[in-house]
């Protein structure tokens, strides 16, 4: 069990972290400047927290009270940068090597050819990072990391110098060597849900230094906890809400003039707010008994790659639907203005500030 529970005081915020990881991919989402990267700097022994400990199987890291703080190279922490950190000057093999310490140590050159091996560089021991593709490059600094035998894997935005295409094939090659090769814990840094999503098993939100929800990605995704953590996961429909009752599983709510119904009961929480996903709405050409169906009138229909966003007035309140590009009521939003929507109440999540 890897635990974290520590503070620090930084000059525009201060972070309070906590969380455990048994196994697995934990990702910490969250906007630039809130912390993610000091995390993993205070986990790896870069720099210390103020107060708190750091553990791992029950050997401390870090624990200001007992006064214990292991030097980085004791930790026995992988460090993935951001960049790689390469050095320019080494081959692959020595980069590789470097993390072991001695070049020359036979026991050593067995578990580097392994790693090789293991991330498929083969044949490209002699290459020097600038002969490398990005995708080469990841792989080494990876190997770099691994050979060292860590008891967690820290991974700080690897794919963010990435461009869409490239992205997509180091994510792939990366979960699979990690899958293959390492069975700890990983703990990666991203800003990315989808990124978050597609790698990890587990997601992790801070907002302004401080832990404010983990749970499974799909928990993440159903019931964001915050304001800022349905923004964060992308959730492109968020209203005020007033609740006029809740009894039972459901929940009679008022954003400004309409009355939705929601499956589930709200936190007790000023500046209450309800969310839905935007690919959970539902365009219909004609209203329907269902609850929650309200006229409309589409203001934009805006084409994507993948899906089409459709913005639909319902009086002061503006939602937007993911469509799927073949869907028949994409033509009859392009031709009809006043249409109907439909909104799920069990796709309907309360969350507040």
């Amino acid at each position: 069990m890897f635990e974290v529970n520590i503070r620090k005081k930084l000059p525009q915020l201060d972070m309070n972290i906590a969380f455990t990881l048994k196994k697995g991919v934990l990702a910490i989402l969250g906007t630039s400047g809130c912390g993610k990267t000091m995390t993993l700097k205070c986990i790896a022994g870069i720099t210390n927290p103020d107060s708190g400990y750091i553990s791992n199987n029950g050997i401390y890291l870090y624990n200001s009270e007992k006064k214990i703080s292991l030097n980085p190279h004791k930790r026995k922490v992988g460090y993935v940068f951001q960049n790689y950190a390469l050095f320019p000057h080494m081959t692959v093999y020595q980069n590789i090597s470097y993390g072991l310490g001695l070049f020359n140590s036979s026991k050593n050159n067995t578990a580097v050819s392994d790693i090789i091996n293991r991330v498929r560089l083969n044949g490209l021991e002699k290459r020097y990072p600038h002969q490398l593709s990005g995708g080469q490059q990841q792989r080494c600094a990876l190997a770099r990391t691994l050979v060292t035998d860590p008891e967690i894997l820290l991974l700080d935005e690897p794919f963010s110098a990435a461009d869409g295409h490239t992205k997509h094939i180091l994510e792939s090659e990366l979960i699979e060597i990690i899958k293959s090769n390492f069975h700890k814990p990983v703990l990666l840094v991203t800003h990315n849900i989808e990124e978050a999503y597609r790698l990890s098993d587990r997601i992790m939100i801070i907002e302004h230094g401080t832990t404010v929800q983990t749970a499974s990605k799909k928990e993440i995704i159903d019931h964001p906890k915050t304001l800022n953590a349905a923004r964060i996961t992308g959730c492109k429909n968020i209203f005020p809400a007033d609740i006029i009752s809740s009894s039972g599983k459901e929940t009679i709510i008022k954003c400004s003039e309409m009355t939705i119904r929601a499956i589930g009961k709200p936190p007790k929480k000023n500046n209450l707010h309800i969310g839905v996903r935007a690919h959970y709405i539902n365009i219909l050409p004609t209203e329907t008994s269902q609850p929650n169906t309200y006229p409309c009138r589409i203001s934009e229909v805006i084409e994507g790659i993948f899906s089409t966003t459709v913005i639909a007035e319902c009086g002061s309140n503006t939602f937007r639907a993911e469509i799927s590009k073949n869907a028949p009521i994409l033509d009859i939003c392009r031709k009809n203005k006043k249409l109907f929507i439909h909104i799920p109440s069990d796709k309907i999540f309360f969350t507040s500030e």
